[in-house]
């Protein structure tokens, strides 16, 4: 007796391959449109601090975190840590860090939607400082930790985005606003939160690593 195996026609095999290549293209585009959409996301985000920022410097003629008065100027402030008025959003003594009472100081003013309280002493956590989509926590500071082309980095006061963004969101990102270089312009990189090294998080032209992304990086504007 003879046995007979059955197998795909040409025309089968040829539908399979189609639905194939239409679901790994669906997939890609599915990537793509959700990467795009946090792009988006951390760049409103980014954009908000930015003009609360600048907002809170043209009405009280001083950097949140920094402002020496504080308690009595923001309204519902009463108990807000004070800066020391420097125009360095650094410490004020030993016990206030005023990257962290910056957050509060920006909510109790009205320029950021969400609610931070802060007292000296406290760790950096969700209830003082808002962190990024993938949350881990930014900072507004005055430090000179970030890349600089030339090698010489100079104090400025400045917004970091925090560790846990991939170096091929944080590319599109710099190619968005600013020069897509990781080591020089408005958006650069910067190892706060323990991102991964500037060496993996970038290639040797100063731009971000997007051909083999590396999920822990960050940035600073």
């Amino acid at each position: 007796m003879l046995s007979h195996e059955k197998g795909f026609s040409l025309i089968e095999s040829a539908i399979a391959l189609v639905i194939i290549g239409l679901l790994m293209g669906g997939m890609l585009k599915s990537q793509e449109l959700i990467t795009g959409a946090r792009v988006r996301n951390l760049v409103s985000q980014h954009d908000k601090i930015r003009a609360a920022y600048f907002g809170f410097l043209d009405r009280y003629r001083a950097l949140p975190g920094d402002y020496s008065a504080a308690r009595v100027s923001i309204p519902g402030c009463g108990t807000c840590e004070n800066g020391n008025g420097n125009g360095q959003i650094l410490t004020n003594g030993a016990a206030i860090l005023e990257s962290v009472a910056a957050w509060e100081h920006l909510s109790k003013a009205g320029f950021i939607e969400d609610k931070y309280s802060y007292v000296a002493g406290d760790a950096v956590s969700p209830a003082n400082t808002p962190a990024n989509l993938y949350g881990s926590p930014m900072q507004l500071i005055y430090d000179n930790n970030y890349s600089d082309s030339s090698d010489i980095t100079t104090n400025r006061n400045n917004l970091k985005t925090g560790n846990n963004l991939p170096s091929d969101v944080l590319a599109e990102i710099d190619r968005k606003v600013d020069d897509g270089r990781a080591i020089g312009g408005q958006i650069r990189y910067s190892n706060y939160g323990s991102a991964a090294a500037v060496a993996i998080c970038t290639i040797a032209s100063g731009a971000w690593n997007a051909a083999a992304p590396e999920p822990n990086c960050g940035a600073v504007s």
